[in-house]
C-alpha cells in the first residue's frame, strides 16, 4: 500500500509525511497580492464559502495579469474553501488550462499533473483530463440491491469526501461545471476542514496529529465493470498513482501549504481505518470526526446551481457531497489537480489562531496612527 513516506529530519524537522517523488517547492504559505480586490465578492457564510459575480475565467486567462489572478484565485479558493463563479462561458480546453494553472503557480510538485479518474474511460471524447459527473453514469455505475442485508445505506450524510483521497499524491484543486441541470435539486455542499480542526480540543487535535489512516477507493473496481470498461491502472497524473490497488496512507491532520492552517483530513467516503490504532478504537474516533462534517449546518454552504455555473474548490482542507434528489439529469465537466503528498507541519497552526493574530495587529496599528 503506498504511504506517505516522513522527509529526513535533518531536511524538514517540522514535516511529518510527504514522499519525495511528490514534494513541494517550498512549505512556506502564500501571500495574496490583491490582483482581484477590484472584483465585488459575497462571502456565503463567516467559515466558507465566497461568490465572485463578475469574473469570467475566459477573461482572466487572456488578461496580461493572468498568473496574478489565476494565482490570487487560488490562495482564495485555499482561504475560503470554495469560489462560486455563475453563468460561465468556458470551454472545456479553458477548464483544462485553468486546472494546471492553479496548481502549478501555487508551487505544486513538477511531478504532479492533472488527475485521470480511475474510471474515465480511455479515448473518451473530452479527454482524460476531464471526469464527468453525470447522474446517468452514476446510476448505471450503481451496484444493484440484491440482498436486504447489503442494501445501501439511506442517510445522504454518507456521501461526504473528498476527491480521490485514495491516491498516494491527490488533489489540490477542484474545477466542476455544471451544464445539464433539473429544474430543482441536485445541490452541492461543501464543509471546512479548518474549522472541524478547530472544534477539536487542543489535546485532541494534538493527539490526532501523531496518527495516519487508510483511504480506500477499491470500490470503483467493481464500478469501472458495471459501466464495461477496465480500470485506469495507468499513472494518473503522477507516477505514484497508478495500479489496480487504490489505497493510500495518509495523515490524519494535514497542513495546507498555500495557507499554512491546519485541517482535519478523513472523509467518510474514503478513510476506512486509523494506522496506530485498534479497529474499536479507530471506528469511534473516525465517526466522531465525521459527525463534526455533517452535524454541524454551521460550517457548511449549500449551493444552488444555475446553467454553466462553476465552482472550483481546495480539497485538503475541505469536504463535499452531492444531493441526489431528482429524477431529471444532472451533468457537468470536472478538472481534478494533484498537489503534494500530504504532510502536516508541526509548526502550522489553525485558522482561528492566525485569523485572531491579524485581527490583534490591525488594533495595534490602528491604535499606534490613532496615538500619532
Amino acid at each position: 500500500m503506498p504511504s506517505a513516506d516522513p522527509l529526513p529530519a535533518s531536511e524538514s524537522p517540522t514535516i511529518i509525511g510527504g514522499h519525495e517523488k511528490a514534494r513541494r517547492q517550498s512549505t512556506k504559505p502564500l501571500v495574496y497580492s490583491g490582483s482581484l480586490d477590484s472584483f465585488e465578492h459575497n462571502d456565503s457564510t463567516p467559515t466558507i464559502g465566497r461568490e465572485i459575480p463578475g469574473l469570467q475565467i475566459e477573461k482572466i486567462l487572456t488578461s496580461p495579469e493572468s498568473d496574478s489572478l489565476i494565482r490570487d484565485l487560488a490562495i482564495t479558493v485555499s482561504e475560503r474553501g470554495v469560489v462560486f463563479l455563475r453563468n460561465q462561458d468556458v470551454s472545456v480546453k479553458s477548464l483544462i488550462e485553468l486546472g494546471q494553472r492553479l496548481s502549478t503557480l501555487t508551487g505544486s510538485p513538477a511531478s504532479s499533473g492533472l488527475h485521470i479518474h480511475p474510471i474515465t474511460e480511455a479515448g473518451s471524447e473530452l479527454g482524460d483530463q476531464i471526469s464527468v459527473i453525470s447522474s446517468v453514469k452514476q446510476k448505471k455505475g450503481a451496484q444493484p440491491t440484491i440482498d436486504p442485508l447489503t442494501e445501501p445505506s439511506k442517510f445522504s450524510s454518507n456521501g461526504w469526501h473528498a476527491d480521490i483521497t485514495f491516491e498516494p499524491v491527490p488533489s489540490d484543486y477542484a474545477i466542476l461545471k455544471i451544464h445539464t441541470l433539473p429544474p430543482t435539486g441536485g445541490d452541492t455542499l461543501w464543509a471546512s476542514g479548518y474549522e472541524i480542526y478547530n472544534r477539536l480540543s487542543p489535546a485532541t487535535a494534538k493527539y490526532l496529529e501523531g496518527l495516519t489512516a487508510i483511504h480506500d477507493g477499491n470500490f470503483f473496481n467493481g464500478i469501472a465493470e458495471r459501466l464495461g470498461h477496465p480500470l485506469r491502472t495507468d499513472a494518473r497524473g503522477s507516477e505514484l498513482n497508478q495500479g489496480k490497488n487504490l489505497q493510500a496512507v495518509h495523515p490524519v491532520i494535514r497542513t495546507n501549504p498555500v495557507t499554512g492552517w491546519k485541517s482535519v483530513f478523513v472523509n467518510k467516503a474514503f478513510t476506512k481505518r486509523i494506522v496506530e490504532l485498534t479497529k474499536d478504537e479507530s471506528d469511534v474516533i473516525l465517526g466522531y470526526l465525521f459527525n463534526l462534517v455533517s452535524l454541524n449546518h454551521d460550517n457548511q454552504v449549500r449551493f444552488k446551481w444555475g446553467k454553466n455555473d462553476v465552482a472550483i474548490w481546495d480539497n485538503r482542507s475541505n469536504w463535499h457531497t452531492a444531493t441526489y434528489d431528482h429524477n431529471e439529469v444532472r451533468i457537468g465537466d470536472r478538472v481534478v489537480s494533484l498537489g503534494e503528498a500530504p504532510y502536516l507541519d508541526t509548526e502550522s497552526v489553525g485558522r482561528r489562531e492566525k485569523v485572531d493574530e491579524k485581527v490583534k495587529e490591525l488594533s495595534v496599528r490602528e491604535k499606534g496612527e490613532a496615538a500619532a
